[in-house]
């Protein structure tokens, strides 16, 4: 056994069951958020039932989300009568619905008070735009509140009226956040404009006047524009809200829903599997690419999906400079000393300081300072509304690049120092210089160590919450930070973020039961973008570590 131990063997085999575990924890937990988030979008069947209990019926048409065992003590004292020879019971949760008419949408069922359960044919369920899905049984279709298809033929006249329905009500949100966008962004360029004029006493009063004569003949132009598309928008909507249909609830109630306010109508008992999988595959898409409806309860990701990319790209796109030259200064012109040893010292001690503490200083020096000074110098017009002296992507990116500088910088020194000295001398003999050893030799050879750093720094920025919070995240984002209004790219504006995206769904969410499926939606599409994105970076280093291994053969 001594000797079994000295040979090293056991301590192989405790490294290997312990990079076994981990790689067993993380797939696992993998597993759970895709099965948890991608079940999400599969259509499950629609409970008919009662509940009974003290002598009341409860009519019940839903969705059953959950299904749990619990002791029987904990039931009797929240009122159940149950058997007290029972120590085990079932209850179900309910995903009802209707939550206008009853004021919540999910609700818990002890199984042994319901009643058998059915899949009724004609059960529906309502995708809306407010209060959540809708679970009924549909009676009639209304045109103008005359009626035009009621029976069997209700649900087939329903999909083809919804359609015309969707079309229109996209059609009112493009003209909303682009055409009419677009006039109220050119009113308030011309105010401004208006306010540079007088704020600038280089002009002469009646140069002054003249350009602002011609500025409000502008804004008289748009004003003319925007009631013409206020009036197109009001019938649009007129139109919209056409057509309505008449459901009937599981209690009796009998509802008018307008089909403008329905985002999909589903016959979930009556589809076959590839019409599921057909729904599964419009459901995610629209999660993939739609907006955030109903306080980010319901809807897509796509702004934050966005907002992640772009800001990662834009920190990458500072750091990697930064921190590259920072490197290549320390490691090759810096005299190696007590200083230099110092600033070593401290830029790894950076990065172990906690990323709030990042947040806090972004939001001092590049919000505060920076941005201050930036709308005092050149946006004196628009104070004291802020333009770049208010979080936003600009920002929050920076931040991002601050905190992730230390791994870049740390990784090419490594690099760089794993450079054999022969290469070095060799250039040097041949003629070279020091600066085209360093640029033509040194750099390429270590660019492999480089996207190392890159590779980590982005693993660490995509997935950082705390200090985005402070300097350009927000729950929802009006508008993305890119659009095809000058100058196109607009960096003062704030973004959404993945992350701080499942922070708030989760933690911050009105109604935790509906938010929860989003929550590892979201999550795994944050993960499998991190994912990719190592990917691109690991195959972009692997090709020029090839690349630079094969000319040096």
């Amino acid at each position: 056994m001594k000797k079994w131990f000295k040979s090293g063997d056991p301590w192989i085999w405790m490294i290997g069951g312990a990079v076994s575990i981990s790689l067993i924890m993380v797939i696992g937990l993998l597993l759970l958020i895709a099965v948890r988030g991608l079940g999400h979008f599969w259509q499950p069947p629609i409970v008919e039932t009662t509940f009974t209990q003290n002598g009341e019926v409860q009519e019940i048409l839903g969705v059953v989300r959950t299904v749990e065992t619990v002791t029987a003590q904990a039931v009797r004292e929240a009122g159940f009568a149950v058997p007290e020879e029972q120590e085990l019971v079932t209850r179900y949760l309910f995903h009802l619905g209707n939550r206008d008419l009853t004021g919540r949408d999910f609700q818990w069922f002890i199984g042994d008070f319901l009643d058998d359960f059915r899949h009724p044919e004609d059960a529906i369920v309502l995708e809306r735009q407010e209060w959540g899905n809708f679970y009924g049984y549909l009676i009639a279709i209304k045109q103008e509140g005359e009626v035009v298809a009621e029976g069997e033929a209700a649900f087939e006249e329903l999909r083809k009226r919804l359609a015309r329905s969707t079309e229109l009500v996209n059609a009112t949100v493009r003209m909303e956040r682009f055409e009419i966008g677009s006039i109220n962004r050119g009113i308030e360029l011309e105010r401004l404009a208006q306010r540079r004029l007088e704020l600038d006493t280089s002009v002469s009063d009646e140069e002054r006047a003249q350009q602002i004569a011609r500025s409000e003949a502008e804004v008289a132009r748009l004003n003319e524009e925007y009631q013409e598309l206020l009036a197109e928008l009001h019938e649009l909507r007129a139109s919209s809200r056409r057509d309505s249909l008449l459901a009937r609830t599981s209690d009796g109630r009998e509802v008018t829903i307008n089909l403008g306010d329905v985002v999909r109508a589903t016959r979930a008992n009556t589809m076959t599997v590839p019409q599921k999988m057909r729904e599964y595959g419009a459901r995610f898409w629209d999660f993939m690419s739609g907006y955030p409806r109903e306080a980010n309860t319901e809807g897509g990701i796509f702004p934050a999906i966005f907002g992640t990319v772009m800001m990662v790209f834009i920190m990458s796109i500072v750091v990697t400079p930064f921190g590259v030259l920072a490197a290549i200064y320390l490691r090759e012109y810096a005299k190696q000393g007590p200083v230099t040893r110092v600033v070593r010292i401290s830029v790894n001690n950076l990065a172990g300081v906690p990323s709030i503490v990042f947040g806090v200083f972004g939001l001092g020096f590049f919000v505060y300072f920076l941005g201050g000074n930036i709308d005092q110098l050149f946006f004196p017009e628009a104070l004291p509304a802020p333009t770049f002296g208010s979080p936003g992507l600009i920002w929050a990116s920076l931040t991002l690049a601050l905190l992730t500088l230390p791994v870049v910088i740390v990784s090419t020194e490594e690099g760089l120092t794993r450079i054999p000295k022969a290469m070095r001398e060799g250039s040097l003999a041949l003629g070279a210089t020091k600066a085209e050893t360093l640029w033509k030799i040194i750099v390429p050879v270590s660019t492999p160590a480089m996207m190392t750093g890159l590779i980590l720094a982005v693993a660490r920025a995509a997935g950082e919450v705390a200090p985005l919070m402070l300097v350009g995240v927000v729950k929802l984002a009006p508008n993305l930070p890119v659009d095809g209004q000058f100058p196109f790219v607009h960096l003062e504006r704030r973004i959404m973020h993945l992350g701080f995206h499942i922070y708030d769904v989760g933690f911050q969410s009105p109604n935790a039961e509906a938010a929860r499926p989003l929550v590892y939606a979201t999550a795994l599409v944050l993960v499998l973008l991190i994912l990719v994105l190592n990917l691109t970076a690991i195959a972009v280093r692997n090709r020029l570590r090839e690349r630079y291994k094969s000319a040096g053969d």
